[in-house]
């Protein structure tokens, strides 16, 4: 079938984007889904600082490329083995497609799925298949998902079939921002109750992982960013303080602020410098996580005597260390009960054709989630 999607060519592509057009609108030919893959009726797509990494060039990936990875939708066709999905079910991607059998797998890890890593790095499906082309050349896929798209054809094992009276915008999030901000502090930290907290990085994952938080009665809850409008925005959903993370004095206002340093703190930004900040504020015994994807040569020293004599933690977080078809539904009913209003993350909802003014914005900190509504 003909379909019109956003691709990427070249990454590295100087801004604005308005003007430099790093993502073309332009038509493919999308195969229908072969042994356990899905066609999905795109209806909703959220921009991600993951995409604005593949357009920048900090997180290269194979050329071109169908960009977006959180999406909502409806299932159109199944391929052959999918017994559990029928059209017209709505369902949520998850970035990483796990195989259900490799041993992260079995463990529980599903986000550490080794063929779920092999095929987003090679820009494939699980299958190895690659379903979009272009004048019956190959193209790639972004995260085993290409959302920012008409349709997509997908693995199975990338798909959470969800409530249909959930809203596509609102649903797309749990696809990303939502599942690793709040699975961070759950899962990866499994942060108790009454504790104290911080997050640096106010995009849509760190506000998400915010949320968290305050669902849990963390106090004090500390946002930290660059960006005065999202301080401003934190204040709005449960921070009990902000910091700039500019201010020569951050450290030190944090752990006056949470006596000594938080209980857990998350780095939401990429950023080495916003790591080596949660790890100054964490306290001793705590916990420090990193969410954030830096560009893959960046490096991260630390204190080793700090490490041993504090027993401190430092944990990586992918995907929220979360079970895509356990945690969606379960983050979803916190949202739908009013414990996690994670609809307060939608900033703008835009067109299609309007991606590229919509990354000017994300990289300039403007929104925290955008989402592209198709009709």
């Amino acid at each position: 079938m003909k379909i019109k999607a956003a691709v990427l060519r070249e990454p590295g592509t100087p801004g604005p984007y308005a003007e430099s057009k790093p993502l073309r609108i332009e038509e493919f030919e999308l195969a229908p889904p072969g042994p356990g893959e899905v066609l999905v009726r795109v209806r909703a797509a959220g921009l991600c600082h993951s995409d604005l990494s593949v357009i920048d060039g900090n997180r290269p990936r194979p050329m071109p490329m169908v960009l977006g990875h959180e999406m909502a939708g409806i299932v159109q066709a199944v391929g052959h083995g999918v017994t559990d999905m029928q059209r017209g079910d709505h369902v949520v991607a998850s970035f990483v497609p796990s195989c259900g059998v490799c041993s992260p797998c079995i463990a529980g890890r599903p986000a550490l799925c080794e063929p779920g890593l092999a095929s987003n790095t090679a820009g494939t499906l699980l299958s190895g298949e690659r379903r979009l082309a272009q004048h019956g050349a190959p193209v790639n896929h972004h995260l085993g998902v290409s959302g920012f798209a008409e349709y997509a054809t997908v693995s199975r094992r990338s798909l959470v079939r969800v409530d249909p009276e959930l809203p596509f915008a609102e649903a797309a999030l749990f696809g990303c921002a939502v599942i690793t901000g709040v699975g961070a502090v759950v899962n990866t930290a499994a942060m108790p109750r009454h504790s104290s907290l911080a997050v640096i990085g106010l995009g849509g994952v760190g506000l998400a992982a915010l949320l968290a938080g305050h669902m849990l009665d963390a106090n004090p809850i500390v946002a930290i960013d660059l960006n005065e409008s999202k301080l401003a925005k934190a204040r709005e959903l449960g921070a009990t303080a902000t910091v700039n993370a500019a201010d020569p004095d951050c450290a030190e206002k944090v752990r006056e602020l949470s006596g000594g340093g938080v209980a857990c703190a998350f780095e939401m930004a990429g950023s080495v410098r916003a790591l080596e900040l949660a790890y100054r504020i964490t306290r001793r015994g705590g916990t420090t996580v990193s969410a954030g994807l830096p560009h893959p040569q960046h490096q991260f020293s630390l204190s080793h005597v700090s490490l041993v004599a504090e027993e401190r933690t430092i944990k990586g977080s992918y995907l929220g260390s979360c079970v895509p078809e356990r945690d969606i539904p379960q983050y979803i009913e916190w949202y739908r009960t009013g414990r996690l209003p994670v609809d307060r993350l939608l900033s703008e909802r835009i067109r299609l054709d309007d991606i590229n003014a919509a990354f000017d914005r994300l990289a300039a900190g403007q929104s925290i989630r955008q989402v592209i509504e198709i009709d």
